[in-house]
Formats: C-alpha cells, structure tokens, sequence
C-alpha cells in the first residue's frame, strides 16, 4: 500500500509539474507587455506616415482656404491641455493602483475618461465647424491630409476610452489583481502614446499651418 501511495504521490507531483511547465510557457513573464510594446512601434509607423502624408499635402490648398484661415489656436490649445492634463491624472491613476488604493485609482481613471471626452467634444466640435464652412476633407489635399491625421488620432482616443471604462468595470469587479494591473500598464503606455503624438500634432499642424 505504501508503494502504491507513493506512486500516487509522485504522480500528482509530476502533474503539478507539468501543469505549472504549462502555464508558465504560455504566459511568460512580461510577455504581454513585450507584445504591447511591439504594438505601439506599428502604431508608431501608422501615424509616421500619416504625417509624411500631410507634409507632401500640406501646402495643396486647391484655391481653397488654408490653415492660418481655419485653425482656432485657441481653442486647439485648450483641447491640448484637456489631454496633457489627463495624461497627469492617469500617472495618479497609476500611483494609487501601486499603493493598492482601488478607489482612489478609479476615481482618477474617472477624471482622465472625462478629459478624453472633452478632447473628443472638442475636436468633433472643430470638424462640424470647418465641414459647416465647406473646408471638408474632400475640398483639398491639406484637408484630406488633416482630416486623415487628426481623425486617426481621436479614433485612438476614442478606443482608449472605451477600454478604460472596460477596465474601470473590471477592477470594480477583480480588484487590483496581477492581471488588471497588468492591463492598467497596457492602457497607461498607450495613453501617453497618444499624448506624445498629439504634442506633435498641435506643433506639425496647428502651429506650423497658421505660419504664412
């Protein structure tokens, strides 16, 4: 009997083994974020040639209006701070998640989805202005070129919100746990992505397009 209890143990050791062999060869560590990682360089190329588009269109103005006629510095400027603003909240976000704050890390997440959503309303704001003006992305190649760069860049933002909200219900639901923190750093990367892009967009576009 003790042979054949042995022989049982061993078994269900080796199991144990191979099941832990298993799972760690299919999620290895910090696989994810290499792979996320690898994510945003083919983004990175996306937007790359988006803006290599605008500048070879960015002068083709087609008898039509040009930038220092339709963009609103001022009101590009305070869509540039609701973003830059919560890439700050998000960093709190995170700080709060580390310190295993769940609400605090929440409440954050909340702000920043809010200023995603400004920066949408205003950009939404700014394309039903210029199309109302007859300045659509069909009227010349610097507005196909714009529309294509700036839209591009707020379906981006458009996905990070939803994901955040995503994940604003799972931490609500799991909690801080190695796979929602996991995802949180996912999020966080892509959010400052975006805020590093934009940054070139309001420099590129906006400030470079009022120069005569």
């Amino acid at each position: 009997m003790s042979n054949n209890h042995a022989t049982t143990m061993n078994g269900a050791v080796r199991g144990a083994a191979a099941r832990e062999y298993h799972v760690r060869e299919h999620h290895p560590e910090n696989g994810t974020l290499l792979g996320f990682w690898i994510y945003l360089m083919s983004d990175c190329l996306i937007f790359a040639s988006l803006f290599a588009t605008y500048a070879v269109l960015g002068r083709n103005y087609a008898g039509g209006p040009t930038g220092a006629e339709l963009f609103d510095l001022q009101l590009v400027a305070i869509n540039t701070a609701f973003l830059l603003v919560s890439s700050i909240t998000f960093g709190f976000a995170m700080i709060s998640a580390q310190a295993k704050k769940l609400g605090a890390a929440q409440l954050w997440l909340g702000i920043t989805g809010l200023l995603g959503v400004c920066f949408l309303g205003l950009e939404l704001y700014e394309f039903y202005h210029l199309i109302h003006e007859g300045a659509g992305p069909s009227r010349s190649g610097f507005l196909t070129a714009f529309f294509s760069l700036v839209g591009t860049h707020g379906l981006h933002v458009l996905f990070g919100i939803v994901w955040l909200v995503t994940l604003m219900f799972q931490l609500g639901k799991h909690g801080l746990s190695v796979e929602n923190m996991r995802r949180l750093s996912c999020l966080s990367m892509f959010w400052h992505f975006l805020d590093v892009v934009w940054i070139f967009v309001f420099t590129f576009v906006y400030l470079m397009g009022v120069l005569p």
